[in-house]
């Protein structure tokens, strides 16, 4: 195991004062005035020009970025959560028309012909796009959108149960519903959801003000709705929204029957005449939760070593980030909910958010967000930033498919060879119930932006999806109201709205890079490398060519899939 550390240092500015503190607009206007101003006389000057400016985003990007992350790391701190504001209130609304005004003035170039068409193309496509949705008068939409979109993160973090005396997060709270005491459970299940309850007006009202602010969005931009314009501002090329339909019908064909049969199996083996809400994480067994750690440091160390067995570049990324302090993963009272990579253009070493508590979940939350990291790493060379962000659909098929590639290490949390299979039959699994739950907020998505609705109605169509894509066994009598809710868990439906099919579409690609891992070896990873490596600099369906898989979400594809993880199933029960 590596024990000295090289810590990355980031590469001197060529344009950005190397002493820059960012705590007023004056202090970068003048490096924006210096872009929109500058004369370009020659290819080369364009290129300069091209990496100045890439410069600039990164470094302000990553000032952003600590803001949010610091931010979220204790959201009772005002001074953290006004620092964040400040940069969406001060800086964020001045920098948008000046990205229009230097996109406007690359596309106008007379040298933009002599540029590598091969290198730039994806890059052009995307600020093509931009050029076309931009509208000013979105700008202070965007500041006021920010701000909304933080209330859903401080109504969640309050959020807390009392158990025998003990104040838990919700994190923690979620834990005790894998005990084997059945009364236990319903009574926490019980607790969680009266509590979730109790913001379902805020939270309602909260996704009024949003939704209400993104159309009036896309109406400005010249869309019909904000479905249609999310699709060109998230520069989804590849596919159109009659795809995420396919996706939805395949996974309601192929997917959720099988699920079905899993829960069906649950149930029996339980014994219950009833199958509820708080009876889906308990051990059918009768077994203790899994216990793959204890706190942070030893998450750590573990996930490390696992990453160092399955290629050892992929260790030395993690343990990069340790050595950085790039890492804060236990759950605290205070804290924002989720997990999450953060890309630091700048360092190029990016952070790991979480909110462990000891469970497998938070195993394959780890591995994910290490998946998202070894990305990270494998592009910061890239020579611009916008090279560096890639599109969801490549970005979540790393991180997914490194809970996959994972697995046959995962030994180093599990001495216990039961406690191992266990797991593993776990992740499995999920990595089919996972596309339900994608087709069903995406479902939910499309027909919220494109449907006028009440609130009320907006848990009917819930349900309605519910019926379809959900969990066809449970028994949600006496529980109605928070079946009907159970869409307000769902972070991204606030804060990163129709961010989430694509965890459906890198999870079949996820499924397939673990196939043609077992099936090629090292050659796999190799493949899955090279993939990373590209960053954006391809089309999403060369990336995952280079990866040595489809950019295929048809329902044949999908049960082959399916059939693949079926058999790898039974070669563990």
């Amino acid at each position: 195991m590596q024990t000295t550390i090289a810590i990355p240092t980031r590469s001197k500015r060529k344009f950005v004062s190397e002493n820059l503190v960012i705590d007023s607009w004056k202090k970068i206007k003048s490096l924006f005035d210096n872009l929109v101003e500058r004369e370009i006389s020659s290819v080369t000057d364009l290129e300069k020009w091209m990496l100045d400016r890439s410069e600039l985003e990164a470094v302000l990007e990553e000032d952003m970025a600590w803001r949010y992350i610091k931010m979220n790391i204790d959201t009772t701190d005002k001074k953290l959560g006004e620092r964040f504001s400040f940069w969406i209130k001060e800086i964020a609304p001045k920098t948008a028309p000046y990205s229009h005004k230097l996109n406007l003035k690359l596309v106008e170039s007379p040298f933009l012909k002599d540029l590598e068409r091969e290198k730039y193309s994806i890059y052009l496509r995307s600020v093509n796009k931009k050029i076309e949705i931009f509208h000013e008068e979105n700008i202070p939409l965007f500041t006021t959108m920010e701000q909304k979109q933080q209330e859903y993160g401080a109504i969640s973090a309050k959020m807390s149960i009392e158990v025998n005396g003990e104040k838990l997060t919700m994190q923690k709270a979620a834990q005790l519903l894998k005990s084997t005491d059945r009364v236990k459970r319903e009574e926490v299940y019980n607790k969680i959801s009266t509590r979730r309850l109790q913001d379902e007006k805020a939270l309602d009202d909260l996704f009024d003000e949003l939704i209400a602010l993104r159309q009036q969005i896309a109406k400005n931009a010249g869309f019909d709705n904000y479905r249609d314009y999310m699709f060109a501002a998230m520069g989804r090329f590849d596919y159109t929204p009659k795809d995420c339909f396919n996706f939805h019908d395949a996974i309601a064909q192929e997917i959720v029957p099988i699920i079905n049969s899993f829960e069906q199996k649950r149930k029996d083996k339980l014994g219950y005449t009833s199958y509820k809400p708080w009876d889906t994480a308990v051990d059918v067994d009768g077994l203790a939760p899994l216990k793959p750690f204890e706190g942070g440091t030893q998450l750590t160390d573990l996930s490390v070593e696992c990453f160092n067995r399955l290629r050892p570049y992929f260790g030395e990324c993690l343990s990069t980030m340790k050595a950085m302090k790039h890492l804060d993963l236990e759950s605290k009272n205070g804290k924002a909910p989720g997990g999450f990579m953060y890309p630091l253009y700048e360092i190029g070493v990016p952070f790991i958010y979480m909110n462990a508590v000891g469970s497998q979940r938070d195993l394959v939350t780890m591995v994910h967000e290490g998946g998202h990291a070894v990305h990270s790493f494998l592009s910061r060379d890239l020579a611009m930033t916008e090279f560096k962000s890639t599109p969801s659909e490549v970005a979540e098929l790393a991180s997914m498919a490194m809970e996959l590639l994972s697995m046959d290490h995962w030994d180093v949390f599990y001495k216990n060879a039961d406690d191992l299979k266990r797991a593993k039959l776990e992740q499995l699994e999920k990595a089919l119930e996972t596309l339900p739950w994608v087709a069903s907020i995406d479902k939910f998505q499309h027909w919220i932006y494109t449907t006028e609705h009440t609130a009320q109605q907006r848990k009917e169509k819930w349900l309605a999806i519910s019926a379809e894509l959900g969990n066809q066994i449970l028994d949600w009598e006496g529980n109605e109201k928070a079946h009907a809710n159970l869409w307000q868990k769902q972070l991204h439906l606030y804060e990163v709205p129709f961010y989430y099919i694509e965890y459906g579409m890198a999870q079949l690609g996820a499924i397939a890079m673990w196939r043609s891992y077992k099936q090629l070896g090292e050659q796999g990873l190799d493949n899955y490398m090279d993939a990373l490596k590209l960053g954006y600099t391809k089309t999403i369906g060369e990336i995952y060519e280079t990866a040595g898989i489809k950019f295929d979400f048809s329902a044949s594809y999908v049960k082959e899939l399916a059939d693949f993880i079926k058999e790898e199933l039974s070669k563990l029960d």
